[in-house]
Formats: structure tokens, C-alpha cells, sequence
């Protein structure tokens, strides 16, 4: 079986594939994980997998994608010294799974990486892969299926708790679309502003990036992905909630075969 591990800036997501079925999935908050050892991320490994009848014995291999620098060395440990299972750590200096057409291909993401060799394995190229964690990301497969850039905006939790932190009367409110346009009160004016300036934004984005790719396909993922396509279908061509770690089992694939 092969365990996936997403670090991301809010959660971490572990995942166990058996073959090409991923068995399950969990997110663990970042923010209480960020200086975690290499011993405590094993010890809640060993607890989630109990959770489905796993041990750390059914592993034989592991795929990691890191945004969270201090986390590096406990997931690292955890892996090589505890589990003692062959890692692929993706690394935008030494992955050859996709041509990075970017000035400074190291300061390309590891989790945009796997994103978008995702999105290309999984439904072709060209691409727009559009994900809606931390930071609202565009990324960009061209038709010869390389990676050619993207957009990065502050996310949707982030604007919304910025209101609430730099303000003294603004209250923190739920993303989601609000029965108007135009909000009846403080929460609800807040709750158009940022579901419908995000909407309009990722409408008029995608619509610049067709006009370069017309026949691209757009792929969305992240939190917010699936409440956004059903409130606007046809927005996206798809919604792949485990994008990211469907791209770690495509990569170590690639990796074990060559």
C-alpha cells in the first residue's frame, strides 16, 4: 500500500492507496501540526490508520508534497526512520515529472507540481487547474503538457479573516452565497463581497486564459471547489477533490518505474 502525504499551509492530508483505489483520506489542521516530530506525526499516523484496520506493516511506500518547511524534517524522519519505507519527497529542483516553464522553476510549489501532472495524467492537456486552499491558485498545462505558470491570489479564508482581524466591528462570517447580491446586513454584505468578487474573479480569469487556450479544460479543486461548480455549473469541467493526492500516486509511479 502506498501512504500520500499533502503538507499544506492549513491541513494535512494523509491518504492510503491500495492499487489504484484510494481506501481513504484524512485532514489534520496545519496550524497544530506545524512543529510537530517526527515521532508524534508516527504516533498519529499509527492512530488513523488503526481507524480503518491498517497497520504501519501494510506501507511499502510513501509520496509527500510539502508547502510547510518546519514540517520537512519530522515527515521526513517519520518515513525513513520509523516507518522505514521507500520516499519519494517531490522537490521542484530534482522532479522530472513535468517541464516547468517558469524564470525560477525551484520556487514552483511542490503541490501545484503535483496538481498539475494530475490534471494532465487525468484529463489531458491543455489544462487549468483551479485551487482553492490557503491561496487561490491557477495553474497553467499547456498543449505540449508543460507547466507554463499560473496565478496566485490570497484565498478565500484568508480575505475573510482578514476583515475580521483588521477591523473592530467586522464579524467573521461563513463563505457561501448569500440569498442577494446586494446583503441586508453586515454579514450578509460581507458574504457577497466575497463570494461574489471570488466568483467573478475566477470567471473573468478563466476567460482571459481561454482566449490564450481555448480548447483547455479547466479542472478545480480544494475546499471551496464544490459549493462554487454547484452554485455555478459550467464553471468548471470538473471537480477532483483528491487532485493532489491522486498526483502523489501518479508521480510515485512514475518514479518506481523509471
Amino acid at each position: 500500500m502506498l501512504l500520500v502525504v499533502d503538507a499544506g499551509n492549513t491541513n494535512i492530508v494523509f491518504g492510503v492507496f491500495q492499487g489504484e483505489e484510494l481506501l481513504h483520506s484524512w485532514r489534520i489542521s496545519t496550524h497544530r501540526s506545524h512543529h510537530r516530530t517526527g515521532d508524534e506525526l508516527t504516533i498519529l499516523l499509527h492512530n488513523l490508520l488503526g481507524l480503518i484496520g491498517l497497520s504501519f506493516e501494510s506501507l511499502d511506500g510513501a509520496a509527500v508534497c510539502s508547502v510547510v518547511p518546519p514540517l520537512n524534517d519530522g515527515i521526513k524522519r517519520m518515513c525513513h526512520e520509523m516507518l522505514k519505507i521507500d520516499t519519494l519527497f517531490i522537490d521542484s529542483k530534482e522532479q522530472d515529472f513535468i517541464t516547468l516553464n517558469y524564470r525560477v522553476p525551484e520556487e514552483v510549489g511542490a503541490d501545484r507540481i503535483v496538481n498539475a501532472v494530475a490534471a494532465k495524467e487525468l484529463f489531458g492537456s491543455p489544462v487549468v487547474v483551479v485551487d482553492f486552499g490557503t491561496a487561490t491558485t491557477f495553474d497553467v498545462v499547456t498543449r505540449d503538457g508543460s507547466y507554463d505558470g499560473g496565478l496566485i491570489f490570497p484565498g478565500i479564508g484568508i480575505s475573510s479573516e482578514a476583515l475580521f482581524t483588521r477591523t473592530s466591528k467586522l464579524p467573521k462570517v461563513e463563505f457561501c452565497k448569500p440569498p442577494h447580491m446586494v446583503g441586508k446586513s453586515t454579514e450578509e454584505s460581507i458574504q457577497a463581497g466575497l463570494y461574489y468578487g471570488y466568483v467573478k474573479m475566477v470567471k473573468g480569469i478563466l476567460e482571459e486564459l481561454k482566449k490564450e487556450l481555448p480548447e483547455a479544460s479547466v479542472v478545480s479543486t480544494g475546499g471551496y471547489s464544490r459549493m462554487i461548480n454547484r452554485n455555478n455549473p459550467g464553471l468548471f469541467n470538473s471537480v477532483e477533490k483528491d487532485l493532489t493526492v491522486k498526483g502523489l500516486k501518479i508521480c510515485y509511479d512514475s518514479y518506481k518505474g523509471n
